[in-house]
């Protein structure tokens, strides 16, 4: 690789780190070419991106960045076959290498960003698959929040079945009593 291209490939990964606020770092060193080929088409199908970048590459993009994203415990990460998987959901890499280890031994998370936090090492793998979706928090919230409405309703409309109910009972007293 030739200082050009390795200048214009560090520009186009701090291009993404900064666009992206999910990215996971793993190792799919053992796979063969069919297996990469198959764990590519599932990412494509989801929507992540992989690639495969020299990990002196992705630190010095890394290194680019503002210090308050907290990339720098990231850094220890970067040794060995690296493949990184840009996300604009949290957890569906996680996912995807859960479901890919069904039938393969491999991909390994190294690590994980997640919004400014840091997530290290394969047995945090379980943990970031049941992360949610922005979707997902906001239509919990929104559930919460109509819930307590709804029972506000429901009673004022039962009690108001319950006066009418109560107000035709007493008519119906008062013509019998006439």
């Amino acid at each position: 690789m030739t200082r050009a291209e390795k200048t214009t490939a560090i520009a186009e990964l701090k291009e993404k780190f900064s666009n992206s606020s999910f990215f996971y770092l793993t190792d799919a060193s053992t796979l063969t070419v069919e297996q990469v080929s198959k764990l590519r088409g599932l990412c494509f199908e989801k929507g992540v991106e992989m690639k495969v970048v020299k990990n002196t590459l992705t630190k010095k993009a890394l290194e680019a960045a503002p210090e308050d994203k907290g990339y720098a415990e990231l850094y220890e990460s970067l040794r060995g076959p690296t493949a990184i998987m840009f996300t604009d959901t949290a957890s569906v890499p996680a996912k995807i290498i859960e479901e890919f280890r069904k039938t393969n031994e491999r991909p390994i998370l190294k690590a994980a960003y997640i919004d400014t936090a840091v997530f290290i090492g394969d047995d945090q793998l379980a943990s970031l698959a049941k992360l949610k979706s922005k979707e997902d928090l906001i239509g919990e919230i929104i559930g919460l929040l109509q819930s307590p409405a709804k029972n506000v309703i429901s009673a004022l409309k039962s009690g108001g079945s319950t006066i009418s109910g109560l107000l035709k009972a007493l008519e119906e007293r008062g013509e019998v009593a006439e």
